[in-house]
């Protein structure tokens, strides 16, 4: 499992460049992905959200864009220069008030339990030192009947394989060299995305966590799915 202390270190290093990084790597799909996890919360209609491992906020803006400006959303993360980078796109932005930036640990929320409707995580959870107790704390966290939904790169159908790999391998750590200035980041992004469990795996992982109903919509061949569970 990652270090947490190598983690929060890395993403510190590339804080000001990781928008950036996002848009050039994945030729802009992520833009689409987040629309996707905010479509189907705001369907639902929560009045408070949690989103973990919110980094520089771009899930939480599209969520306050999305719901009602009284929903309460929470963005947290245990990187206070990811943070930062929220936090000045939000003084730009002045109906994104409603969003709320904390510093905390997905493996100890500082929240009370039985506190929020709705979680989210984006592309956060492969990077938990222990993805059960996150998992678990999400759960604590929730009221009861409230859902949670992880957008997280998964492995891809195996006609597409062999590209994505390729890619992942020898150009995406080139490219973010060029675009950050600092390659072992993205090694270590790329290790943890070729090792990441497939949907079925995280599907599992929410079960024995607590979660009910869970299901994946698989996405661009496969290389990310969103997962969506129910608090028992």
């Amino acid at each position: 499992m990652p270090d947490p202390l190598a983690v929060n270190s890395m993403f510190a290093r590339i804080a000001s460049r990781y928008d950036f990084a996002n848009r050039l790597l994945s030729g802009g799909v992520d833009i689409w992905w987040r629309r996707q996890l905010v479509r189907a919360v705001a369907a639902h209609q929560p009045k408070d959200i949690l989103d973990l491992a919110t980094g520089s906020g771009d899930v939480a803006f599209d969520l306050a864009a999305r719901v009602p400006p009284e929903v309460n959303i929470i963005g947290m993360d245990f990187c206070r220069p990811m943070l930062d980078e929220a936090e000045t796109k939000q003084a730009a932005r002045l109906a994104c008030q409603n969003i709320s930036f904390v510093e905390g640990d997905g493996l100890n929320l500082p929240l009370e339990a039985n506190c929020v409707d709705a979680a989210t995580i984006s592309f956060g959870l492969r990077n938990m030192a222990d993805r059960h107790r996150c998992l678990q704390e999400l759960a604590r966290v929730l009221r009861p009947g409230g859902r949670l939904w992880v957008l997280e790169f998964s492995q891809p159908y195996g006609w597409f394989r062999p590209i994505y790999y390729a890619y992942l391998r020898f150009l995406l750590p080139t490219i973010a060299s060029l675009a950050t200035g600092d390659k072992n980041a993205y090694d270590y992004l790329c290790g943890s995305i070729s090792e990441f469990p497939d949907h079925h795996g995280i599907t599992a992982e929410m079960e024995a966590a607590g979660f009910s109903h869970v299901a994946a919509r698989r996405m661009t061949g496969g290389i990310v799915a969103l997962h969506q569970g129910v608090k028992a």
